[in-house]
């Protein structure tokens, strides 16, 4: 890419529709959709009528919608136009194919919204924010993606880096003027006030841990010995019959998945073999994928049968992973209280709504209406690097090494609002987008 370029993409779905959008962006977009459309003269953010004809042949290959955004008031930053006509794959590929004729070139995967980012309109987790926008599974995933989209993350976080900044001027200024490198007066307060802003993000932490179950979701593995109701739990869950259900133990010998989503937290459901002793080799395949799912889920809810509590799964290997111990079929014991852990029955709905209320709680997720935006793992692993070195400054350290401690707390925030060149970072995080966008 080069700062000459225009590109050019489809920016609505894949398929067939009853409307469809190719997206210009660059130096060359007006010209280009000029010559596509005959029309010599756009006005700015005005919808024109008319025909998109190819410049080769002369023939008219659609008609439809011409909006023209220009420079630096459009989404990238850069000249934007956009063709609307009817959704046909092959309509709209031949729109694209005469714009490349003409100069441009097809546009990478995020490439519009990178621009967006390179060109100042937005900091890189506002640019994250679209794809999880554009990717959201639930209407709480999408409210937090918006909220992070007009700019959240950053306004919580320039406090911080402001602070940051500040101590770095004090502590930079003595050594640049100061007498002495080996000691600073300076350096008790701005100990202190570093061990503030490590409290600060160490809870700001605290607080946004969870809020990335909304954007990327959960694995939720259901793990149990055989016949305790894991399929019956996953079809009141899912609230459809996604898992053959049978008295027959060993009935489920695959690993099922299924979406659902609890309390806007997008989910998905495992279902697994029952964990036991056997001698089937099927059965003990299906097992080995159990204890796989088990390892990659970001939590685990072991199901036990009130009806023989001794019935237990071997699966220690994964303790490391939240847990959450339930207990089924209340509905079929004279005393419904569990030993340990929650119980429901899986048969009649009991249970299911605090069993809910549980899963969230087990994971530190609050009410997706007291989350204020996404978060990714990105994002959570730059404010545990700020947190270190923050962590780090001593009064008694010599000046020179506070300040390089400050330099890497604030580095670290930089990186998280891509405020530094990455081009890597930038490549892997714009790969994950649509085309158009």
């Amino acid at each position: 890419m080069t700062v000459a370029d225009t590109i050019v993409a489809v920016a609505t779905p894949p398929g067939v529709g009853g409307i469809g959008v190719v997206r210009l962006s660059g130096p060359e977009a007006l010209a280009i959709a000029r010559r596509l459309t005959g029309r010599p003269r756009l006005r700015p953010r005005y919808a024109h009528y008319g025909r998109f004809t190819d410049p080769a042949s002369g023939e008219v290959m659609d008609d439809g919608l011409i909006l023209y955004f220009p420079t630096p008031h459009s989404y990238t930053g850069e000249d934007v136009v956009e063709l609307q006509g009817h959704g046909s794959p092959v309509l709209l590929e031949g729109l694209v194919t005469a714009a490349v004729d003409l100069g441009a070139r097809r546009a990478r995967p995020g490439e519009f919204t990178e621009q967006a980012f390179m060109n100042g309109r937005m900091d890189l987790a506002q640019a994250e924010a679209v794809a999880d926008l554009i990717h959201a599974q639930t209407a709480a995933a999408a409210r937090l993606a918006r909220s992070s989209l007009d700019g959240a993350l950053a306004a919580e976080l320039a406090p911080v880096s402001r602070a940051i900044r500040d101590l770095r001027v004090i502590i930079e200024a003595e050594l640049d003027f100061g007498e002495t490198d080996l000691e600073s007066e300076a350096a008790p307060d701005i100990a202190r006030r570093s061990q503030q802003l490590h409290t600060t993000i160490l809870a700001l932490l605290e607080r946004l841990r969870p809020a990335r179950y909304f954007a990327q979701g959960l694995r939720l593995a259901l793990i149990g010995a055989p016949n305790v109701g894991k399929s019956s739990l996953m079809n009141r869950l899912a609230e459809s019959e996604v898992a053959i259900v049978t008295d027959r133990p060993g009935t489920t010998r695959d690993v099922l998945r299924s979406p659902i989503a609890i309390h806007g937290i997008p989910v998905e459901l495992i279902d697994t073999a029952g964990l036991h002793t056997s001698d089937d080799p099927v059965e003990r395949i299906g097992m080995q994928r159990a204890r796989e799912a088990a390892t990659g889920a970001d939590l685990i809810l072991e199901l036990r049968d009130l009806t023989r509590p001794e019935a237990k799964p071997d699966l220690e290997a994964a303790r490391d992973i939240p847990w959450l111990t339930v207990w089924n079929k209340q509905d079929r014991v004279a005393d419904p209280r569990s030993p340990q852990g929650l119980a429901i029955s899986a048969r009649t709905g009991a249970g299911i709504d605090p069993l809910k209320q549980a899963i969230v709680e087990r994971l530190g997720a609050s009410a997706a209406g007291q989350q204020r935006f996404s978060v990714r793992a990105r994002h959570l692993d730059g404010l545990r690097v700020a947190a270190q070195h923050l962590g780090r400054v001593e009064a008694s350290a010599p000046p020179d090494l506070i300040a390089e401690e400050l330099r890497l707390a604030e580095r670290a925030l930089d990186a998280l609002l891509g405020r530094q060149d990455h081009e890597a970072l930038l490549g892997e995080i714009f790969a994950g987008f649509c085309i158009g966008k």
